[in-house]
């Protein structure tokens, strides 16, 4: 068994309970001084006190399972380095900090997220731009995308309602906007009809609460015409709900909470659609195979790569994928993540990415083995998806999906197949985005690191644009 060091979590607890080391150490039947040492990460969680803890305090034995802080370091990497002190904080005293004091490494990384609002802030103002005190938080669409981010992309709430609806209704694969019909109608009295053909201007869906008639675009396949009805039954059967769930400290304007309840409500008909257990299974069998569980359930590329992200109940977790879709310019307009990876919000994305390799090969899925700088190693899928509608002249939008999880899930992945998942040379080094990335030498780079001296020697050029003196200086490198 891997030993336990569960000290900040141990403490924290007593605390909360208002409790001494030495009336804690009497209920657990050991010492003061072991209750200290193990407090302290001098010694592990023994098996028989963490039974007495569960049963003294009722908490669950994975609440001292050691958890993964990647996304937490990455997070405090990227804040620390963004702001140049002179300063140089190690792997190790990150790790420390994440792991031990979660709660203050936690407000770090939103005062470093305040600092660039406020920042951003002073530029606009000092440019003369108009608007420059809305820039203080960010946008509500990135707000929204913060409070699925920090759920880690899953709903439990709305989740088990959604399966437990779609189980209870007996709905298959391709025909939920059959039954979404019928109970918008039966249980709303909501009639549902269909625009005309050319005349659906650019709404998928509208709903006259007066006259009681929701109105889907005629172009919708019967795949998006259960998502738009299953969002309109989200509002009108779980609007309470929603409203609780939409009360998240990221949310801090009017408009972030409408938009967070339209995402909730979003999550309510992804689960209806693909009921949890059902559709894990699937996932499971077909080891992951995007396009075939798209065929089976009637739904899209997009769609199918969505929920493989949310899938993280307790005791029934699936995969932890990360989920992310990206324009031709590099824009992220959609990013959830079950797992330690991290989106940077200060230096881009990285080119070497595969995701954006995708572009290149319309409808072709791209393969790839990721390693971040900190060593961990991810495995990628990533293919585009056009979406439009109409004859020639249309307007079509086309983005690349990107779907990847920790590289020791990828034997459960169907796209690993005829891979060496252990070669150490298969590995694409990227990193968080050029300002933040800590690979001195990449010739990719767009940017500087931020807080990192540069060598400038008009004596010499180097492949990498922009090397960083401390390691230059070892291999007489310069920046040209």
């Amino acid at each position: 068994m891997r030993k336990v060091f569960a000290g900040p979590r141990l403490r924290r607890l007593r605390q909360e309970h208002s409790l001494k080391q030495s009336e804690l150490a009497r209920d657990l039947g050991i010492s003061a001084g072991y209750l200290n040492q193990m407090e302290h990460n001098q010694r592990p969680l023994s098996v028989p006190v963490l039974l007495r803890i569960t049963e003294a305090f009722g908490v669950d034995p994975s609440f001292f399972a050691t958890s993964d802080t990647s996304r937490l370091i990455a997070e405090l990497r990227e804040a620390l380095t963004d702001v140049p002190t002179g300063d140089q904080v190690s792997p190790d005293e990150l790790d420390e900090l994440a792991s031990a004091m979660p709660s203050v490494a936690r407000v770090l990384v939103d005062l470093h997220r305040r600092y660039r609002d406020v920042s951003g802030q002073a530029a606009a103002l000092a440019e003369g731009r108009d608007g420059a005190e809305s820039s203080v938080a960010p946008m509500a669409y990135e707000q929204v995308r913060d409070f699925f981010y920090e759920r880690q992309n899953y709903v439990g709430e709305l989740d088990e309602r959604a399966e437990e609806l779609a189980t209870q209704q007996g709905v298959e694969p391709g025909r939920a906007h059959i039954v979404l019909a019928r109970l918008l109608k039966e249980r709303h009295g909501v009639r549902v009809e269909s625009e005309a053909p050319g005349n659906e201007g650019a709404r998928n869906r509208v709903f006259d609460s007066e006259r009681r008639v929701l109105t889907l675009a005629a172009h919708l396949r019967p795949g998006q015409r259960a998502f738009q009805l299953a969002t309109q039954l989200a509002f009108l059967e779980h609007g309470p709900l929603l409203d609780e769930l939409a009360q998240g400290e990221e949310l801090t304007t009017e408009q972030a909470v409408r938009l967070a309840r339209i995402g909730l409500a979003n999550y309510f008909a992804g689960a209806f659609i693909l009921p949890y257990r059902e559709f894990q299974s699937a996932a499971e069998a077909e080891r992951h195979d995007i396009e075939l569980l798209a065929d089976r359930f009637g739904v899209g590329f997009e769609t199918v790569c969505h929920r493989l992200s949310t899938l993280q109940r307790p005791r029934q977790r699936g995969v932890p994928f990360s989920f992310v879709r990206v324009d031709r310019a590099g824009n992220m307009s959609k990013r959830q993540s079950a797992t330690g990876f991290h989106f940077s919000r200060s230096g881009g994305t990285c080119p070497l990415w595969n995701v954006y390799a995708a572009f290149s090969a319309p409808g072709v899925i791209q393969r790839q083995i990721a390693q971040m700088p900190d060593g961990r190693s991810y495995f990628w899928v990533a293919r585009t998806v056009t979406r439009g509608y109409g004859g020639y002249r249309a307007a079509r939008k086309t983005f690349a999906v990107g779907l990847g999880c920790e590289l020791r899930h990828a034997n459960r992945l169907v796209y690993s197949t005829g891979l060496d998942l252990a070669d150490p040379g298969s590995a694409t080094p990227i990193g968080l985005g050029c300002k933040v990335c800590e690979r001195p030498a990449c010739p990719q780079r767009a940017f500087p690191p931020a807080g990192r001296s540069l060598l400038v020697n008009e004596n010499s050029s180097t492949v990498s644009p922009y090397p960083v003196a401390d390691h230059a200086d070892r291999v007489g490198l310069d920046p040209r």
